[in-house]
């Protein structure tokens, strides 16, 4: 008898395997909400995480490009035309190697204002980046080295927010 009972045990927990091999709609509606969750939170972390790396690539490239204009000023005693050939300087995308398309140049775009004297570098969002960064936006620096956000603003904290590496 006890063997007859064991054995009806056995079929009976092998019944309830075999039965409950899947999902039921309920849980895996539940598994779908925890994913839907979990994006929601994830997604924007992500995308600031993004384009606060870029604006950090961009704020980078500034500052080469302020090395770049004070070793070109030791070497012409002014920032705006080479000396030796009378060729004037420009500042664009592909001057120093950060501003080139394959580095910082996708997101944003170099440009220069120069004289004799002084000199301001602007980098400005292009794209996703010019959509994504309404807090900083253009950013500059200047033969001083005073850094700008919104190219005017210089703010001690907008400062240290946008031009944190």
């Amino acid at each position: 008898m006890a063997a007859s009972k064991h054995r009806r045990t056995a079929l009976d927990v092998l019944g309830r395997v075999i039965r409950s091999r899947g999902f039921t709609l309920i849980e895996l509606m539940i598994v779908v909400a925890i994913i839907a969750i979990l994006s929601a939170i994830a997604y924007p972390t992500y995308i600031s995480y993004i384009t606060k790396t870029r604006r950090a690539a961009a704020t980078a490239c500034l500052s080469e490009y302020a090395n770049y204009m004070e070793r070109y000023y030791t070497s012409n005693l002014r920032y705006d035309q080479d000396v030796n050939t009378g060729t004037a300087l420009s500042i664009t995308n592909g001057t120093l190697g950060c501003g080139a398309q394959s580095e910082t140049g996708a997101n944003y775009t170099y440009t220069g204002t120069l004289t004799p004297t002084t000199y301001k570098i602007l980098a400005w969002p292009q794209h996703a980046q010019q959509a994504r960064d309404l807090t900083c936006a253009v950013l500059a620096i200047d033969q001083t080295g005073q850094r700008y956000y919104n190219i005017t603003h210089i703010d001690p904290a907008g400062v240290a927010t946008c031009w944190q590496h």
